[in-house]
């Protein structure tokens, strides 16, 4: 008897669908085809242990499986469940009625219990593009798929459980989500505030406008100067996520299986602080069966980047193209996929190996030509793509023994929100372009207009300062947010004149 059952493989955030087909007929050979790998090939072993251990079993019959379409490989244990419906469905001990209508996932355990499974809500998605009934898998992910709207979805413990659905013996709870309901419910968590940073009105007015701008930014200073603490708070005060955001987010948090248990939605922008040590695989994305990279789990979030001159060269170089394209696409000799990679780059790091270089108490202990060779581990086109260099120094007691109260996020959150309501009704019309960040050399021309008074100070600030080339469009960016911070429609010179500031590492002789 020929039964076919219904599965989803997920390449890049999309999944398609896998169709399981299961022939018996008279023999005691097993046939698993369709270019399984080695964990899809195991799920025998799962399979016959899990179908005994409940009372039933693999039939000893001339088996054949194919899961089509057969020229994609079929990665993973998720099939298990799969499979398993199917022998049982064409052995006759389920009935096989209704077992075509479901999307059919889940990992087996050996005492027929189901393990959660990656990329739930691209399956699901796809399950209700491809017009199913349903979509029956393990109780963990049940959540995560029941965001997608016009789908019955079911969330099982075991294999017992999903036969006895099929024979009708028993009717499965469906798992419903208000995704609405979910995605508010958790929009303003946060266990971070601006307010717990005392001082460094400075640094946290430079945030303020790199969120308003959506420009990415460095923090240049010593040791314990409160780098990291400022970067951690940064998403605070970032616009909140559209659904839409939030659905992208969460379909690659899945395709990484990075969501948890029971969870439903990612609604927090995600701020990802990956060591040092990463490779540019892990950052990018990639590897044998290609994942997700950091700066993916990054999109429409933070990816903070401490200690930025320890990273590998290579590793820091491969983000060039993501940081323009916002982008990233995995090549491999039979298949591409593409990650999406829309993220605000903040990175930290000390002024010089011993992290007291320009310190106000401190002396460097850096022998001459040391801070110039230890800055030049940056590259001139990677912090062509930072707008904000920005100098931190150290808080002084008074300051840090201060009973009074800082500014708390929400308040600086509802300026920066207010600046990227500006900028969206600016660029409407302009595909890919929601902030002043993303602006082209062509759109700078046409929206960061200055006059003749705030030409003459640019260029005296370029002669001046020894300012690079690189740094003009920089500035008329980061000028163009403040003017929308400040509600002006023009670049006025006081706006030109606090960008300027944000301009430190393109300073000729900064090192020495």
């Amino acid at each position: 008897m020929l039964v076919k059952t219904y599965g989803s493989a997920v390449y890049g955030i999309n999944a398609t669908t896998v169709t399981v087909e299961t022939n018996i007929n008279a023999g005691v050979n097993f046939f698993l085809v369709g270019l399984p790998d080695s964990a899809v090939k195991e799920s025998q072993q799962r399979i016959d242990a899990a179908l005994k251990n409940n009372g039933y079993k693999i039939p000893g019959k001339s088996i054949v499986i194919n899961m089509a379409p057969a020229d994609i490989r079929k990665e993973g244990s998720a099939y298990d469940l799969t499979i398993a419906v199917g022998i049982l469905a064409a052995s006759e001990q389920i009935k096989a009625e209704k077992v075509s209508d479901y999307i059919i996932m889940g990992e087996l355990s050996l005492d027929g219990g189901l393990q959660s499974i990656k990329g739930v809500l691209p399956i699901a998605i796809k399950a209700r593009e491809e017009k199913f009934k349903g979509i029956i898998l393990p109780k963990q992910n049940a959540k995560e798929a029941a965001i997608v709207s016009d789908l019955d979805v079911y969330g099982v413990e075991s294999i017992k459980e999903v036969i006895d659905f099929f024979n009708e013996k028993i009717e499965l709870e469906k798992i419903t989500v208000n995704t609405r309901d979910e995605f508010y419910s958790k929009l303003n968590e946060t266990e971070y505030d601006f307010s717990d940073v005392k001082g460094q009105e400075n640094i946290k007015r430079a945030l303020e406008i790199a969120a308003a701008g959506g420009h990415n930014v460095i923090l240049i200073g010593p040791p314990g100067a409160g780098k990291t603490m400022l970067a951690k708070r940064l998403p605070t005060v970032l616009p909140p996520m559209n659904l839409h955001e939030a659905l992208e987010t969460t379909k690659i948090h899945s395709v990484a299986g990075k969501m948890g248990k029971n969870t439903g939605l990612v609604s927090v922008r995600p701020f990802r602080s990956p060591h040092h040590t990463i490779s540019d695989v892990a950052l990018v994305g990639g590897g044998g069966v290609p994942q997700p990279g950091e700066i993916s789990l990054a999109h429409n979030g933070v990816l903070f980047l401490d200690e930025l001159p320890e990273f590998k060269r290579t590793v820091l170089e491969v983000m060039r193209q993501p940081l323009e394209d916002r982008i990233v696409t995995i090549s491999r000799a039979k298949f591409s996929v593409e990650y999406p990679a829309s993220f605000m780059l903040v990175a930290s790091m000390n002024p010089c190996p011993c992290g007291f270089y320009n310190h106000p108490e401190k002396d460097c202990v850096c022998p001459p030509g040391v801070v110039q060779k230890y800055l030049n581990k940056i590259s001139g086109p990677l912090l062509d793509r930072i707008d904000i260099h920005v100098e931190v120094t150290p808080v002084s007691y008074n300051e840090l023994a201060a009973e009074r109260t800082s500014e708390k996020s929400f308040s600086v959150r509802e300026r920066v929100l207010k600046a990227r309501i500006v900028q969206e009704k600016r660029y409407e019309e302009k595909e890919g372009v929601h902030c002043n960040a993303q602006i082209t050399s062509k759109q700078l021309r046409e929206y960061c207009k200055i006059d003749e008074t705030g030409n003459q100070l640019l260029k005296t600030a370029m002669e001046k300062l020894g300012l690079s080339a690189r740094a003009y469009d920089r500035i008329l960016k980061v000028a163009r947010t403040i003017a929308d911070l400040d509600s002006s429609e023009n670049i006025e010179t006081t706006h030109l004149a606090e960008a300027i500031q944000y301009r430190s590492l393109d300073r000729e002789g900064w090192a020495g």
